[in-house]
């Protein structure tokens, strides 16, 4: 079976800065795919590039069977409806409520205002945000941001999400209902899902099919849960370790 998201030794730099280097990998339909890295490594380069934000300068990207490498704006809009991109901030329009940001992406489509208010309200029940419908972002904290930002992707009915950093910034709970929701995307909908997060233990574990590691442009690993935990690669090992020490030290009470 194809993939539903694949890279062929794909490049990027910036100026003198090679952030992709070569990378391969494919993401089949239906599961998720975890990118693990540190901060500036390269993984939110690399999840922009899946929706042609940013373009390779070597190599190639198949989309849902299509090479979207050279593809032109039009042509990325048709793949943008079908793959959302969640960002670490949530890039919710401030001055809209969190109802009327959710139905953004439907106001310029063939529904009408009642199948909007029914998508809606559909949405909102799916990531559980019903009583926050009212609210302005600026109300909201950072982990609810994001609950919302998940459904505002989800108005679109699309094939696959990806997502930045979902748990970054969030506490410990919230992480936990951001986890429960992207499992709940896969599970109910079906969903190819991309998360790219420096973080295994609150994060990564808990949601991922795959994982791979970034490692100065390139993947030094890619496997399972098990085999990552398993693995005897310096580089895999040490980044392991210091997850566990950060999520031990996260956990002791203040």
């Amino acid at each position: 079976m194809a993939y539903f998201i694949e890279f062929i030794d794909v490049h990027k730099a910036f100026d003198d800065h090679r952030v992709l280097d070569g990378v391969s990998f494919g993401v089949d339909r239906g599961e998720t795919f975890a990118i693990l890295g540190p901060s500036g490594v390269g993984k939110t380069v690399l999840l922009t590039h899946v929706v042609g934000l940013l373009k390779p300068d070597q190599g190639r990207i198949i989309v849902d069977g299509v090479d979207i490498t050279n593809m032109r704006e039009r042509g990325l809009a048709d793949i943008r409806r079908k793959v959302q991109l969640v960002f670490q901030s949530g890039a919710l329009f401030d001055s809209l409520s969190v109802w009327e940001n959710i139905a953004f992406p439907l106001t310029e489509s063939r529904y009408t205002d009642e199948e909007i208010e029914k998508r809606v309200a559909e949405k909102l029940r799916l990531v559980e945000v019903e009583d926050l419908a009212e609210l302005m972002p600026s109300e909201l904290s950072t982990g609810m941001k994001r609950a919302v930002a998940i459904a505002r992707a989800l108005a679109a009915e699309p094939q696959a999400i990806l997502y930045d950093e979902p748990t970054t910034m969030v506490d410990p709970l919230m992480s936990q209902t951001i986890n429960k929701l992207i499992r709940k995307m896969q599970r109910q909908l079906g969903l190819t899902q991309m998360v790219v997060t420096h973080d295994i233990a609150n994060c990564a574990e808990k949601v991922a099919d795959h994982v791979a590691l970034l490692h100065q442009g390139k993947f030094v690993f890619n496997g399972t849960m098990d085999q990552l935990y398993g693995s005897d690669h310096p580089v895999v090992k040490e980044f392991v370790e210091e997850d566990r020490i950060r999520f031990e030290k996260e956990r002791k009470p203040v």
